[in-house]
Parts: structure tokens; sequence; C-alpha cells
């Protein structure tokens, strides 16, 4: 005859050790799958670029010795902090330089910018337009303001209108104020009173930009 305590025993045991060897197999399945999953969070983490501040209408001052020398406004400003901070304008950027007298010497548009907060300057991209004070203007896709050196430049297409004539020609290089420059690579000259130069003139300008 079978002992009813003995089986009750034996049962007891049989149930602590599934649910013991159960425990370890939970233990080791999370283990391994908290082990697997976690370098892949560590990289979304480390890849992700989520800006620390956003600002809506933001304008931003600079100024040297009581002086302002340059006034930054855009629709929307994004700062990311870390190793390298910069500040975006992804919705549109419009900066204003002045000069000695605080008189605004050339103002600069475009449909992005990117300002580089530790390395100083800025990069501006997509229909930029550059104006200095004599009414001159400067067309091109991609434009970088060494603050630093106080310059700007561009190797890609530029469009450069004066009051009679236009120039295109791939890279430019010139002051801030944007008053004295120099295109590296002259494509063509055309005067704005010459009959057929506003068709010669996009025939140029698509030319080098399929380039």
């Amino acid at each position: 005859m079978i002992n009813a305590f003995a089986v009750s025993m034996n049962i007891r045991f049989a149930i602590r050790t599934l649910a013991r060897y159960f425990s370890i197999f939970i233990l080791f399945f999370c283990f391994s799958s908290c082990e697997s999953e976690l370098p892949t969070i560590d990289l979304l983490v480390k890849g992700s670029d989520v800006p620390s501040e956003t600002m809506k209408n933001a304008e931003i001052i600079y100024s040297d010795s009581g002086y302002v020398k340059m006034k930054i406004t855009g629709n929307k400003l994004d700062r990311f902090a870390g190793e390298k901070p910069h500040i975006v304008f992804p919705d549109g950027v419009n900066m204003l330089f002045y000069d000695d007298s605080m008189k605004i010497s050339s103002r600069l548009k475009a449909d992005y910018g990117i300002r580089y907060e530790a390395e100083g300057g800025m990069e501006a991209k997509r229909n930029v337009e550059v104006i200095n004070i004599k009414g001159e203007k400067l067309n091109t896709e991609h434009l970088i303001w060494d603050e630093e050196g106080g310059r700007i430049f561009t190797e890609v297409f530029v469009k450069i209108t004066t009051g009679d004539e236009v120039i295109y020609g791939d890279g430019l290089e010139s002051n801030q104020d944007f008053t004295k420059y120099r295109i590296k690579n002259i494509k063509g000259v055309f005067n704005l009173k010459d009959e057929g130069a506003e068709q010669e003139m996009e025939s140029q300008k698509a030319e080098s930009s399929g380039k």
C-alpha cells in the first residue's frame, strides 16, 4: 500500500524542483534577452540627435566691445549640445552684418542654416542669397561663413547680379560684407541690356547645375 504522506511529499518536492528550474530558465531567458537588446538600445540612444533646446521666432545678437556685429533670426531654432555644440535653423535663417558705425553692411538669407558655436562661423544651404551695401546680389546653394577669417566662400555654382550685368561661375571667395569678391571659375558675363541675355543666363545656370 502506497504511503499517502510519502506521495504527498514526493509531489511537493517535484513541484518545488520544477518551480526552481522554471525560475532559473526565466532568469536566464530574461538575462539573455536583455543582454542582446542592450547594445541595440545603447546604439539607438547614441545615434539619436535630439535638440536640447527648441525656440520659435528666434533672434540671436552677437556683439563685440558693446557694438553689434551680427544678428541672426529664424522661424525655428534647434540647439544641440555635446562634443560639437551647434544651432540649426531648419525653417530658414536671416543674417545681418553690421559695420563699425552700426550700419547694416550686408544681408544673408537661406532656407537652412547651421551655426557652429565652438568653432564659430556658419553654413547656409538652399536658396542662399547675399546682398551687400551697394545692392549687388549673390545667389548660390551653399555658402560658408568663416567668422575668424571674416570671409564667406563656396565651391559650387554662383550667380552675381550687379547694376548692369550678371556673372555666372563656379566657386567664390569674398569678405563677409560681400564688397570684395573673387569668382574662381567664371562661366559667363552677361549685360542686362543685351537682348537674349536672360535666356543665355538661364541656359548657363542649367548647364553648370547639371555637372
